[in-house]
């Protein structure tokens, strides 16, 4: 998982980004059934920032802190995957808490 956070790092700040991270972890969710979880709360916790801002600008101020956040989450996230079921699923609980906006 620590591609992604990678491949992220190097990406503009805008929504194509967030939807192209979103395929990835969909996909990501389907070959790694171990931590499908993960992904898929990961890709969900975008679901709204994407329908937010879709078709309309998007703020740089905003969206410089959210992909901050989203850098930080994707981090803490591909970090857990190697830890022990506490801390996956401590992991797991802090990302489905996530608000984007």
């Amino acid at each position: 998982m620590s591609e992604l956070h990678s491949w992220l790092s190097t990406q503009h700040h805008g929504l194509r980004t967030y939807k192209s991270l979103k395929q990835k972890l969909i996909a990501r969710a389907s070959a790694d059934p171990e931590h499908a979880a993960l992904y898929r709360l990961l890709a969900s916790m975008i679901d709204h920032y994407i329908d937010s801002f879709d078709e309309e600008p998007l703020p740089v101020d905003v969206a410089d802190e959210v992909f901050a956040r989203v850098l930080d989450i994707v981090r803490y996230a591909e970090d857990s995957v190697s830890r022990g079921s506490a801390d996956q699923i401590q992991a797991l609980n802090k990302v489905a808490a996530v608000e984007l906006i």
